[in-house]
């Protein structure tokens, strides 16, 4: 007669086993998706921005489609409105520090030059440093001149990505309501209801962000730069804009931005007049902590902020910052996949799929 014989391991060792083997394949998984990312970037880029763009701007696409204009001039209408605003903000941030950049080099560099008298220092001066920057460059003009080259390479690259990242976004709200068609069909088996479910949540994550912080980025920029103007700092308007695309940086570019605005207000108007736009910085942060954040975006996936800087650390470390700038919204998303990944399966056992469907969708509405 047969016997069973004893298991070799106890029963919680192999629970543990099997946990660290489902660890090093998502691992292995998702550092071969940031591998092919990082290869592919030129790919990737665009059609990340595109889809940022999409789920920024989809509201007012549907307003237009509920308005009876046709789905292809509606979206053409809604990357026209796009390509007027960044264009007309570029035109007025460009034109505000163009007017205003002499007068904050001057004040950075009088600020340089009174930190070094207070800590003694010497020969470290920022006309040293402009003094040795201009031997450096005559003693290395052929490498400056490929960084030229370089620079010029860069900038035709960021320039076809915007272009191709319009176009994408253009097809992205045009054939919005195709994409969950195309989910479903693509699902295998009988999980056409998760993998919408999950479209579903990670789309609202990423949509509740990009619409949270622009609000939020808005209501910082526009506080801080009256602030700015009232004290008199030069340049409060490009300050202002600093602090705009700064807030898209989660609580790195927050500090960045002040730091600099104080900094400015330190080398022109003195140290009470420091202080002062110290404390303007220091109440809009309060103010966003505490009711702009909690409100606005308290429909979307919470990270703490360990988590966050984490992200931004790991995002620049693999595409500068631009990965700065989508490393949030991306992991934002992946949050949401993880979340209703956990609600369906989290107790056990998966619920029904239409309901889970209407739950997410009650979210936020999927492209």
């Amino acid at each position: 007669m047969y016997k069973p014989t004893a298991a070799l391991l106890p029963d919680p060792v192999r629970r543990v086993a099997a946990w660290c083997a489902v660890a090093l394949l998502v691992t292995g998984v998702v550092a071969v998706g940031i591998w092919l990312c990082v290869v592919l970037k030129t790919a990737v880029t665009p059609v990340l921005l595109a889809l940022l763009g999409t789920a920024l701007l989809r509201p007012l696409h549907l307003l237009l489609v509920k308005a009876k204009v046709q789905r292809s001039l509606a979206a053409g209408v809604t990357c026209a409105a796009v390509v007027a605003v960044v264009g007309g903000a570029g035109y007025i941030v460009v034109n505000a520090l163009l007017d205003t950049g002499d007068q904050i080099v001057d004040s950075v560099k009088q600020a340089a030059d009174d930190v070094a008298k207070r800590l003694g220092t010497s020969g470290v001066s920022p006309g040293d440093m402009a003094d040795n920057a201009k031997q450096l460059l005559s003693k290395f003009g052929g490498s400056a001149a490929s960084g030229v080259l370089s620079g010029l390479s860069v900038v035709a690259q960021t320039g076809t990505a915007a272009v191709l990242a319009l176009l994408l976004m253009f097809f992205f709200l045009r054939d919005a309501d195709r994409a969950l068609r195309t989910i479903r069909s693509l699902s295998p088996g009988g999980t056409a209801d998760t993998v919408e479910a999950m479209a579903r949540r990670a789309y609202g994550a990423v949509s509740g962000f990009m619409h949270g912080t622009t609000i939020i980025a808005l209501i910082d920029a526009s506080f801080i730069t009256i602030g700015l103007l009232i004290l008199g700092v030069p340049g409060a308007v490009g300050l202002g804009a600093l602090v705009f695309v700064g807030a898209y940086i989660p609580y790195l570019g927050a500090f960045l931005s002040g730091a600099v605005a104080i900094l400015v207000a330190l080398a022109d108007r003195g140290f009470i007049i420091a202080l002062w736009a110290l404390g303007v910085v220091v109440a809009v942060q309060v103010l966003e902590g505490h009711l702009l954040q909690p409100m606005i975006q308290s429909r979307t996936v919470q990270m703490h902020p360990a988590i966050v800087m984490i992200t931004i650390t790991a995002g620049a470390s693999v595409a500068g910052i631009l990965g700065m700038l989508l490393a949030v919204p991306v992991t934002a998303a992946a949050f949401g996949v993880f979340s209703e990944i956990r609600d369906r399966y989290g107790n056990g056992g998966g619920h029904g799929g239409a309901g889970g469907v209407e739950d997410s969708g009650a979210t936020a509405t999927a492209p």
